[in-house]
C-alpha cells in the first residue's frame, strides 16, 4: 500500500470514530446553518481538525483544501477532504454518510479514501493500482443497457439554474432507467458506482470535496468520469457523469440536450 494512502486511511478512521461516538447525542449537537439545506456541525468540525493534524504530521508542507476549514497554502501535493458529506443525513439519525479524502498531485488526483464509520465500508485507490472496498477489489458494473440501469443523482439545491436543467434531466432519465436513487451523499453515490452497486451517476454543482475521492475510485475500477461535455473539468466545474462505457455515453448523451451554454 502507498505511504500516503495509509495515512489517508489512519485519517478517515480516526474521523470516523469521532462521527460514531456522538451519533447517539445528536441531540446535543451543535450545529450551524451555511446555506438554505446546508448545516455544519461541532462533529464536522472535530472530525476535519483530526484528518488534518494526522496529515499535516506526516506531510507537514503539503496543501489542503477542506470543506469546512477552506484552502492551506502548501507546495504541489493537495489533500481534498469532507469530513463528514451527508451532515444532513447524520442529524437525522439517517445511515448515509461519509468521510472523503483524495490527494492531487500537479492537478492529477493520485489517492482516494471514501469510508463509511457506520457500515464500515472503506473504499480506497490509487492511481494505477485499481480500487477496492475492505481490501478487496472492486469494479464497475457490466450492465451496458440503460433501461436494466440502476442510476444515483443528486439535488443540486444551491441554484435555482442547476435545479431547474436538473429536473429536465431527471425527467429524460427516469423513464429509460430501471431506477434512480438520491440517498444524499455524493461521495458515497460514486464510491457505489465504482464497486457497481450503480451503474451510473450524474450531479450538477458539487464542490471538489464532494467528489474528488470518489472520482478517482471510479477511474481506477475500470469506469468512467467527466463532465457534461464529456471533458476532464470535473473538479473545476461541479458537473459529473459517471460509471462504466456504456452507461456513461447513454447518460451523456440524454442529458448534453437538456444543457444550456452554461454546463460543462
Amino acid at each position: 500500500m502507498h505511504p500516503m494512502l495509509n495515512t489517508a486511511i489512519r485519517a478517515a478512521r480516526r474521523a470516523g470514530t469521532i462521527i460514531m461516538r456522538h451519533l447517539d447525542r445528536l441531540e446535543r449537537v451543535a450545529i450551524e446553518t451555511k446555506g438554505r439545506a446546508d448545516f455544519v456541525t461541532e462533529v464536522d468540525r472535530m472530525a476535519e481538525a483530526e484528518i488534518i493534524a494526522i496529515l499535516r504530521t506526516a506531510y507537514p508542507n503539503h496543501a489542503i483544501l477542506a470543506e469546512e476549514s477552506g484552502a492551506q497554502d502548501g507546495n504541489e501535493f493537495r489533500w481534498i477532504i469532507d469530513p463528514l458529506d451527508g451532515t444532513t443525513n447524520y442529524l437525522h439519525g439517517f445511515p448515509q454518510f461519509a468521510i472523503s479524502i483524495a490527494l492531487q498531485h500537479k492537478e492529477k488526483l493520485e489517492q482516494a479514501v471514501v469510508f463509511d464509520p457506520h457500515k464500515n465500508e472503506l473504499f480506497s485507490a490509487s492511481r494505477g493500482q485499481g480500487a477496492q472496498l475492505n481490501e478487496r477489489r472492486i469494479r464497475v458494473s457490466k450492465i451496458s443497457e440503460l433501461d436494466r440501469a440502476l442510476l444515483g443523482t443528486g439535488f443540486p439545491f444551491r441554484s435555482q439554474e442547476h435545479l431547474d436543467v436538473w429536473l429536465n434531466t431527471l425527467r429524460a432519465l427516469l423513464p429509460l432507467a430501471s431506477g434512480v436513487r438520491r440517498p444524499g451523499s455524493a461521495a458515497l453515490d460514486l464510491a457505489y458506482v465504482a464497486c457497481g452497486r450503480y451503474d451510473g451517476f450524474w450531479e450538477f454543482g458539487l464542490s471538489p470535496w464532494d467528489m474528488a475521492a470518489g472520482c478517482l475510485l471510479i477511474q481506477e475500477a475500470g469506469g468512467i468520469v467527466t463532465d457534461f461535455r464529456g471533458g476532464q473539468r470535473f473538479l473545476e466545474t461541479g458537473h459529473v457523469i459517471a460509471g462504466n462505457a456504456r452507461i456513461h455515453d447513454s447518460l451523456l448523451r440524454h442529458i448534453e440536450p437538456h444543457l444550456g451554454t452554461n454546463f460543462s
